[in-house]
């Protein structure tokens, strides 16, 4: 355990001198920019080796996993973010622990979140996950809706009971007009984010980036970078 313990703190080291450099670069303070780390496939034991080194925010994208994982730790100081597609089937269980959900993006999705919300007596944060290589189905190849559907979508949210608009999330796209650019892609989410605090000046999170284009992500001038890879390591192949 020390060894991991070890080996996850020198990895946390790189990562916050990255984000750092990231901040200087585009002149932005350092405690703009909140770390979130994708926990996914990585066991509750690891979780508790974060907390103890400093981090407050970890996220999950699967509620199989996820479930059991935030039970065994629901002693720490965390915040736990949803990030992968949810099904509505699965509402109950994550509304149980999860602070944030980043994949809103269909309006189905949000009613099962505030019914829920509302019978659990939470309040919860949401984020509209924007698809930036929608075609014309309106959704991306890893979920979300298309920007065209935004607004809409957040002003759903921001009038459900339960629910808070929190703001934007977005995966830079493999495929479209935004394969290989991610800082377009990401200046393109900042557009979006915007014009819905225009209209709901409390959504201001901004979710970015991962371990392989974080900084692309903090010059765009996102506000929340979620990195797995480069905290806890490759993962194994799944099946």
């Amino acid at each position: 355990m020390t060894e991991r313990r070890d080996e996850l703190a020198g990895n946390l080291a790189k990562v916050e001198r990255r984000i750092a450099a990231a901040c200087e670069a585009a002149g932005r303070k350092r405690e703009e920019v909140t770390l979130i780390v994708v926990t996914k496939t990585y066991p509750a034991s690891d979780v508790r080796i974060l907390s103890e080194l400093g981090v407050r925010h970890v996220a999950e994208n699967r509620d199989q996993d996820a479930a059991p994982k935030a039970a065994a730790c629901a002693d720490l100081p965390l915040s736990w973010h949803f990030v992968g597609q949810l099904q509505t089937n699965k509402v109950r269980s994550v509304v149980g622990y999860a602070h944030t959900v980043q994949s809103v993006d269909r309006s189905r999705l949000v009613t099962a979140l505030s019914k829920e919300a509302v019978r659990q007596e939470r309040e919860l944060g949401c984020l509209i996950q924007v698809a930036l290589d929608a075609g014309v189905s309106g959704r991306g190849e890893r979920g979300g809706v298309s920007p065209d559907g935004v607004e809409e979508l957040a002003a759903l949210v921001a009038g459900a009971p339960g629910l808070r608009l929190d703001g934007l999330m977005t995966v830079a796209p493999l495929t479209g007009e935004y394969a290989g650019r991610q800082r377009a892609a990401f200046e393109r989410l900042m557009e979006l984010s915007t014009s819905v605090r225009g209209a709901h000046p409390a959504a201001t999170m901004v979710s970015a980036g991962m371990s392989a284009d974080l900084e692309q992500a903090v010059a765009a001038g996102a506000t929340h970078v979620r990195v797995g890879t480069a905290v806890l390591g490759v993962r194994p192949r799944l099946g």
